[in-house]
């Protein structure tokens, strides 16, 4: 998938401007970096475009992950991205369901699917076979 797709089907998603949809992606990526593994995070980040597999830099660099909740996960993204946490939700959400259309072989799943299931209500849009239309 090439990036000006990317940002346009998060801005459809979250009915925004592209540019506001670059913000909240960057904001979801650099979260989802937070949340993954050093090497989940470059598996996803070698099947996005260039501009973006930059926001998945393994962080920190080396393969511990962060645990922390859905919550949280949506605090960290509405502070990046100077919105409020139902602003922020609604983009992590629609991300996702991108990310899971822009990543080949399963890849998305085999990482979500093995988060706590406070994360549900985020995970589950994108795991929706009608959730992807690839194009």
């Amino acid at each position: 998938m090439h990036y000006l797709t990317f940002l346009g089907r998060v801005a459809r998603l979250t009915r925004t401007s592209e540019d506001r949809a670059a913000a909240l992606t960057r904001a979801t990526l650099e979260t989802f970096a937070e949340r993954l593994t050093g090497g989940e995070v470059l598996d996803v980040a070698a099947q996005l475009p260039k501009p973006l597999q930059g926001l998945l830099n393994p962080y920190p660099r080396d393969e511990a992950a962060e645990r922390f909740g859905a919550a949280e996960f949506v605090a960290r993204v509405a502070r990046r991205a100077d919105c409020d946490e139902n602003t922020a939700r609604d983009a992590v959400r629609a991300v996702f369901i991108t990310l899971r259309e822009a990543v080949r072989g399963g890849e998305f799943q085999d990482v979500v699917v093995q988060w706590p299931r406070d994360y549900r209500d985020m995970v589950e849009p994108a795991l929706a076979p009608s959730a992807t239309h690839r194009r």
